[in-house]
């Protein structure tokens, strides 16, 4: 029997695969998105809630307004300048780690992880989906393996079903997660991965250039 899940679903690039990757392995019962008053909230809660839609899945958003009010990073703050990098300059560590740093949110991954456990100990899921990944990996501590493993300690004590945190794109880069996107025929128009919340993306931010680099490297032709 598979084990249930819920899916913690922001509607980017990495968690729609994630979740479908965890569609095949586990049950999802539930998929969450979090509204923490992000430039992009309303663009993302869009495509998660077609994701989970798309995978008969019930969806939820949970709204943590005072989130924002710690912060003045340029992801919730719109009077803060959102960082705009070069390509080139993606795989720098230096320069990625001063970028993050740039639209990093007090403890953001840890939280809605711990959200998401409460969830799965009250509907008897045994999984949380995540959809972390190895390039971004490198300059934000919370999409990590390590961050995954020191999750999985944690819940041990704090949840009494042991729950445990699951990332399929952990490993992979943007491109590989590109690529896997095709097999579930998930397109440019299915997911929102930029920082602002446009009608299209800016690509100029992080995130775009991360994603629009992806797209190219994996034949996307309609998004390069």
């Amino acid at each position: 029997m598979k084990p249930k899940s819920i899916l913690i679903l922001s509607g980017g690039l990495d968690s729609t695969v994630s979740s479908h990757l965890a569609a095949r392995e586990t049950t999802p019962v539930l998929a969450l998105t979090f509204d923490y008053g992000q430039r992009a909230a309303r663009r993302e809660i869009e495509t998660a809630r077609k994701t989970a839609a798309r995978l008969k899945v019930a969806h939820r958003v949970i709204e943590l307004p005072w989130l924002k009010e710690l912060t003045a990073t340029g992801l919730v703050n719109t009077s803060t300048r959102l960082p705009k990098p070069r390509e080139a300059d993606l795989d720098d560590p230096v320069k990625g780690r001063k970028t993050a740093e740039a639209v990093w949110v007090p403890n953001r991954n840890g939280l809605f992880l711990n959200i998401a456990a409460a969830f799965a100990e009250a509907m008897k899921a045994q999984v949380l989906v995540t959809g972390f990944n190895a390039e971004e990996g490198m300059t934000f501590p919370d999409n990590s393996a390590a961050f995954v493993r020191s999750a999985d300690e944690f819940f041990w004590f704090s949840t009494l079903k042991k729950i445990r945190v699951e990332s399929y794109t952990l490993s992979m880069n943007k491109t590989d997660i590109a690529r896997r996107a095709k097999d579930f025929c998930v397109s440019f128009k299915d997911v929102w991965f930029c920082y602002e919340g446009g009608t299209e993306p800016c690509r100029s931010c992080e995130s775009c250039l991360r994603a629009f680099r992806a797209f190219r490297e994996a034949g996307w032709g309609d998004a390069a």
